[in-house]
């Protein structure tokens, strides 16, 4: 029997081509400065393309992805929160081109547990 889908997360995906000058480094400082002051951001990763063909990347250059434990966490506490309406302005104003997606997840392969450590040797 195939294991089915579990209904998981709240993810806020945003993908970005930054204007010439702009210095990403503190654009990324500022978000996760963000992330660390509104506690409902369960976890924040991104990172940088350095594979992707430029016909294929189309410009677009970063990816930052949010996780959130519901839908509701999103849009009623973090879009709304003052920290998030204050640095949404200074990166609206660093953005060149943006793909945003807000989306709940659906878990089709989880993550393996780690490993259990080994019990130490007997003295």
């Amino acid at each position: 029997m195939g294991e089915e889908a579990v209904m998981s997360e709240f993810k806020h995906l945003v993908i970005v081509k930054f204007k010439e000058g702009v210095v990403v480094e503190d654009i990324i400082k500022g978000m996760e400065k963000l992330v660390s002051e509104i506690d409902v951001v369960k976890s924040f990763e991104w990172g940088q393309d350095v594979e992707g063909q430029e016909m294929l990347r189309q410009g677009f250059t970063h990816a930052f992805l949010m996780t959130f434990n519901k839908k509701e966490d999103y849009y009623t506490t973090f879009v709304t929160h003052p920290s998030h309406l204050e640095f949404s302005s200074t990166f609206s104003a660093a953005i060149d081109n943006i793909v945003l997606l807000d989306f709940p997840t659906l878990l089709v392969k989880p993550s393996p547990a780690p490993a259990p450590e080994p019990a130490p040797a007997p003295a």
